[in-house]
């Protein structure tokens, strides 16, 4: 029988992932399903069967934080913003809280990845803590003193939908993103875009994957798109140095495991930021891919479990 459990959910495009952990972080037990895509009311029972089969599994219940792909409207309750598009205008967490019988937490994805590694990660120990996720897409989140900040419209952290800095000929206007706009950062820093700079630039149409692949053997055309990848990423870091001034930023999502970024980024940072250089750390997400999951589990402080 299990004691003072927290459990969190992972709701992504393509799977709902959920752990549960003892209350100091150490994880007990973990389940995975697909995503049903496209059906709200489907998405908030898969969600419910995987707490409730944590549970069974465990022998006790626990907190529920949910990590999601947007994030919910203070004023309204109501999902905005999310790229798993059904879930928009849904008051998912009024509904999940009413499903499983208890108060529900949700927070974007980003956010959780944030506060998971204030709490015991690579940012343990820093006041404010910028987490950027660079995947698919571009996403960021925002802890303060280990705890989420949203800020009232719930879009504190959406950096990944300012336009790209300091944007050359060649950049401008950038492509469409989904949101309406051209340039977003998000359609530059993460896989798609990398994908989509080096398809343009060369002809030549490859996964990020293999564009990766091909530069740590050498190849003079994928070392050059991971190259103007870090140019564009540091630009858009010293936006947030210069408004916000984070004490670490941690990086997680599929391009975070480039070692190279740790190398580089830094001295570019310095040259694109006022004043510089710039001490601020750059640092890999040590729970990995479990960063979301484990920090929806932990929208719940110590004493409320």
């Amino acid at each position: 029988m299990s004691e003072g459990i927290r459990i969190g959910v992972d709701l992504g495009g393509t799977k709902i992932e959920g752990r549960a952990f003892f209350q100091q972080g150490k994880e007990l037990d973990r389940i995975r399903v697909a995503t049903p895509k496209g059906s709200y009311p489907g998405t908030v029972e898969a969600i419910a069967e995987v707490v409730e089969a944590l549970e069974s599994r465990a022998g006790s219940h626990g907190t529920v934080g949910v990590g999601i792909p947007g994030t919910v409207v203070r004023s309204t309750g109501l999902v905005k913003n999310a790229n798993s598009t059904w879930l928009n205008g849904m008051p998912l967490q009024r509904d999940l809280s009413k499903r499983l019988g208890r108060e529900v937490r949700c927070a974007n994805d980003a956010n959780c990845l944030a506060i998971s590694e204030a709490i015991d990660g690579a940012a343990a120990g820093y006041s404010v803590v910028f987490g950027v996720i660079v995947g698919t897409g571009c996403g960021g989140g925002l802890a303060i003193e280990q705890r989420v900040h949203n800020g009232p419209n719930g879009v504190a952290g959406e950096w990944g939908h300012n336009p790209l800095p300091l944007q050359t000929a060649e950049e401008w206007p950038g492509p469409i993103c989904y949101c309406g706009r051209h340039g977003c950062i998000e359609q530059w820093i993460s896989g798609s875009g990398l994908e989509r700079d080096f398809h343009v630039v060369t002809g030549r149409k490859l996964i990020g994957p293999e564009i990766v692949a091909l530069s740590e053997q050498g190849d003079a055309e994928a070392m050059q798109a991971l190259d103007r990848l870090e140019d564009r990423m540091a630009r858009s870091l010293a936006g947030l140095v210069h408004v916000l001034d984070p004490d670490v930023f941690v990086l997680g999502g599929g391009l975070s495991r480039l070692d190279r970024l740790y190398v580089n980024l830094p001295p570019l940072l310095s040259k694109y930021t006022f004043g510089g250089p710039v001490e601020t750390p750059i640092v890999k997400a040590v729970h990995g891919d479990a960063s979301g999951v484990r920090g929806a589990a932990w929208l719940w402080g110590p004493s409320e479990i």
